[in-house]
């Protein structure tokens, strides 16, 4: 039986992320199945993204966090939620964000890095990081999640692959979001 420092769980990101990726199984033939789909999967991100956002805006609770300004924008932002729409310029930046995220899945290293990269898009949507107004609920993100994990199983299935490829891409982005969540839910 593998000890677990729990305590150090808490304290140390890159910990936390190995402990994840090792009791989940997320590992080198995930990552390597990830990247096999990056010449499918990047031309549709901006699609990902678009679908992504058309949906948070079909409900205030959800579209109610994008009239606070957002960390990083600088230009008006909206008076109501009634005035958020997806060209809406803060919108547009937020769409920005979504599709830099992606692609990050998509390339990024997955080493000690990716425990701060992780732990950092977790803690942006609380008052802990970026934004004081933005307080983003956990329902919210959870929804936010499942609705990626939704669209990117529909768009991997899309991809035309062998089955036993499609599963293991599948997996391994499923491995991702998971480990993804646990560093949103941390920070709650």
């Amino acid at each position: 039986m593998k000890a677990i420092d729990e305590p150090k769980l808490e304290k140390n990101i890159v910990y936390r992320y190995n402990y994840l990726a090792e009791f989940i199984g997320f590992n080198e033939e995930d990552v390597a199945a990830i990247r096999s789909v990056i010449g499918n999967f990047a031309p549709l991100v901006p699609k990902i993204v678009e679908a992504t956002y058309d949906k948070m805006l079909k409900y205030d609770a959800t579209a109610r966090h994008f009239v606070p300004r957002q960390h990083g924008y600088e230009g008006e932002t909206p008076k109501s939620i009634a005035d958020l729409d997806l060209d809406d310029p803060q919108i547009k930046f937020r769409k920005e964000h979504l599709q830099r995220y992606l692609m990050n899945l998509l390339g990024h290293a997955y080493n000690d890095k990716i425990a701060t990269y992780l732990n950092i898009v977790g803690k942006m949507h609380t008052p802990e990081a970026g934004s004081a107004e933005l307080d983003v609920p956990l329902v919210q993100m959870n929804a936010l999640m499942g609705l990626l994990a939704d669209i990117l199983l529909q768009t991997i299935a899309g991809f035309g692959l062998e089955a036993e490829q499609e599963l293991k891409v599948q997996r391994a982005f499923q491995k991702l979001l998971w480990i993804q969540n646990d560093f949103i839910n941390r920070h709650y």
